[in-house]
């Protein structure tokens, strides 16, 4: 049977389909709030009551959404940092100690060049940021390249490195004196401070981060190289036959991941804290993976998910104190969530067999 085209203007087309995008992936966010009310109700709680109080606290006013828009946009590039390599069939599990590297180097531009001024110390700590995290992926990119450890190994065993020497600079050479009990560096000088939006602490991290997404769609969806990237990811060997340097696709994804995740380390720590603090990160790297999982890799289901996951996150907050739950429920519905994910290719595969 032959399809029939679609003869809607390209606006018109691109909306349709996004909107049935975002439709579909907050379809996946009703139905995993709906399961977790379920757990909810049969421990003893009210599940209206906390969902009530959830959306209450992060949509229902201004302070409460910019934070859930702050713990985004992390999230964000640490999506997209295992987005690009997972278009060559990489599986980039090290975006977390990525995101301490590119802290650390960023950090070190902040405290070394305090003279600069704002338009060169930004961009330079950004750099530095990306320059950072590239180097932390770049040894398991030649190490996967030449066909001697798979990358899902190392960049994880690389994620328990990269803290301990983060660490080992803020209690030695860039430790503040002034903070015997909770060790951090010097606050960085208002040039190395990422620019607030209006009355908020949403920083300019996020406007990078939108780049940086509507970058991948664009490199992904229009250009020769996003073309060769999904041949390498359908099938390398033909790719390869072909006439594509998969290998040096394979390193450049991998780094190229890398970088994004070492940005979203340097933009948290000059965005939202001012210095640089053992564990500034409560796991980005490690929930970027998840996002990323959840969304399949598609743009805009990157930026839905992200939202999504730092509502859950940011209400956890307010469910311990107005509910007395722990902590570890976001957990669980961070898991419900994957879950319907999961068993929605299982049903459409169910429902074909049928």
């Amino acid at each position: 049977m032959t399809s029939i085209p679609d003869k809607r203007p390209p606006l018109a087309a691109w909306l349709v389909k996004s909107g049935a995008v975002v439709l579909r992936y907050l379809a996946i966010f009703v139905v995993a709030f709906t399961l977790f009310g379920v757990i909810l109700w049969i421990a003893g709680k009210d599940p209206w009551l906390a969902i009530r109080d959830t959306l209450t606290y992060t949509l229902g006013s201004g302070r409460g959404l910019s934070e859930v828009v702050v713990k985004m946009t992390p999230l964000l590039l640490t999506a997209l940092a295992v987005a690009v390599p997972s278009r060559v069939m990489l599986i980039n599990i090290g975006s977390e100690g990525q995101l301490y590297m590119g802290a650390c180097l960023g950090t070190w531009v902040a405290l070394s060049f305090t003279g600069l001024p704002a338009w060169v110390m930004l961009p330079f700590m950004l750099f530095m940021g990306a320059v950072g995290g590239a180097l932390w992926a770049l040894v398991p990119a030649i190490l996967r390249a030449r066909g001697l450890v798979n990358e899902t190994i190392t960049t994880l065993l690389l994620n328990y490195v990269a803290p301990s020497l983060v660490t080992f600079f803020i209690y030695g050479p860039w430790r503040s004196p002034g903070n015997s009990f909770y060790p951090q560096t010097l606050d960085f000088v208002p040039a190395a401070r990422l620019p607030l939006l209006g009355d908020t602490r949403i920083h300019l991290g996020l406007v990078v981060g939108l780049v940086m997404l509507g970058l991948y769609w664009l490199l992904m969806k229009y250009t020769r190289w996003g073309l060769e990237m999904r041949a390498i990811g359908g099938n390398a060997q033909a790719a390869k036959r072909s006439g594509i340097p998969v290998t040096t696709y394979l390193i450049l994804a991998l780094c190229i991941g890398g970088a994004l995740a070492g940005v979203a380390g340097i933009a948290e720590v000059a965005g939202a804290h001012g210095r640089l603090r053992p564990g500034f990160s409560p796991g980005f790297g490690y929930t970027g993976f998840l996002i990323n999982w959840l969304a399949g890799g598609h743009p805009l289901g990157i930026l839905v998910m992200a939202f999504v996951v730092a509502l859950i996150t940011s209400g956890g907050d307010i469910l311990q104190i107005n509910q007395g739950l722990p902590f570890a429920v976001v957990d669980i519905l961070l898991a419900i969530t994957l879950f319907v994910v999961l068993a929605r290719p299982a049903l459409r595969l169910k429902g074909k067999r049928a």
